[in-house]
């Protein structure tokens, strides 16, 4: 009986010494993180901010918008003076329509959507109320429905485009719902749930939510850029027609049902989940290589985060710790300087601003 105990104050002790040093990992890990989002907040508001408060202005207020959401998510105080004054550059966009976009843009859903998300981020005081109300009116109001000309049955029911009567895209749809959403709307919102039709014809998943024929020429359950104007996947076509999934519209897609409230244990989600199983990287964008990796990475940490596991399970069974992965991608392509840039300049990637923007809200959700 006593050698027992004594076994066994040696286990526990063991077992408290590998606890301890996986403490001392974990924290040294979120050092980490911790010193990367400092480094790339300082960036951002010593370096990349311009005199009048906006950042990359030169492309419109979007990369403000996505700066100042990255820097509030992250920890920098929404008072900040550089926030304050990304706010004034923000809002001197504000149209009477309720668009936070250039006048006359051609990508008003975009500049908007995003702009109303730094606006909730912001607005812990109340003081943007009627603007968020606004913008939400105004993007919801653009949405292709039956008011856009779009019957239920079109290919483009439900989606957002760049902005109003632009062919609408998951990309845009996807940041539609998540402005929708952090702005109060509810899974069950009319314009949700519109949205929802879009993304599930999306999908290359055949089934009641999607007859078209593109999921059948290529039935592997991610997602593509958009089923409208004839269908276009950024990835190209099968040989036999279909439209190819990649990695940032899968992720958007499932990120964007599961805000929609759509069950996990729906032949959508699941299917969805399954083709990022066998796609399980953060070296790259499945499907596209670097191009758009580093939207990939944020659109990937908001749809991992919506999920609510802390651990995900690739192809092989093996379990993975995707804040930890995703952090550590992330850190190593930081610049000394604070910022990261993709190599790959497709889709703005080499603006800095803008790369380190998403790489700061996806270093948000991994602390």
């Amino acid at each position: 009986m006593q050698r027992f105990g004594v076994v066994t104050v040696v286990l526990l002790s063991e077992f408290g010494v590998l606890l301890g040093a996986n403490h001392s990992l974990q924290a040294a890990e979120r050092a980490d993180v911790v010193k990367a989002i400092t480094k790339a907040s300082t960036f951002l508001m010593e370096q990349g901010q311009e005199p009048g408060g906006g950042f990359s202005p030169q492309v419109g207020p979007a990369v403000t918008a996505l700066a100042l959401t990255a820097l509030v998510e992250s920890g920098t105080p929404a008072d900040h003076p550089a926030v304050a004054k990304g706010l004034t550059y923000l809002l001197s966009h504000r149209q009477s329509g309720g668009g936070i976009c250039r006048p006359d843009s051609a990508v008003a859903n975009y500049e908007t959507s995003i702009a109303l998300m730094a606006l909730v981020a912001c607005n812990a005081d109340g003081r943007h109320d009627d603007t968020i109300a606004e913008a939400r009116r105004f993007i919801s109001g653009i949405q292709w429905d039956e008011e856009e000309g779009a019957e239920a049955a079109d290919p483009a029911y439900g989606g957002a485009g760049y902005g109003s009567h632009k062919r609408p895209d998951l990309s845009n749809t996807a940041f539609l719902i998540e402005a929708l959403k952090s702005a109060g709307a509810g899974a069950d919102d009319p314009a949700i749930q519109r949205a929802l039709i879009f993304v599930s014809r999306t999908q290359n998943l055949e089934g009641p939510n999607n007859t078209l024929p593109f999921a059948a020429k290529n039935p592997d359950g991610g997602f593509y850029y958009t089923p409208a104007n004839g269908g276009e996947s950024q990835a190209g076509e099968t040989p036999t027609g279909g439209l190819r999934s990649y990695g940032s519209m899968t992720y958007a897609g499932l990120k964007s049902m599961i805000y929609a409230g759509v069950a996990k244990d729906d032949p959508r989600v699941v299917a969805a989940t399954d083709w990022l199983k066998r796609h399980y990287t953060f070296a790259e964008n499945p499907g596209l290589g670097n191009a758009g990796r580093y939207y990939y990475l944020h659109t990937a940490a908001k749809a991992l985060d919506a999920l609510g596991q802390e651990t995900f399970s690739d192809a092989d069974g093996n379990e993975h710790r995707w804040r930890d992965e995703l952090a550590a991608a992330i850190i190593a392509g930081q610049q000394p300087d604070g910022s990261w840039v993709n190599d790959n300049p497709r889709w703005l990637e080499g603006d800095a601003n803008l790369v380190t923007s998403y790489a700061l809200l996806a270093l948000s959700l991994c602390r």
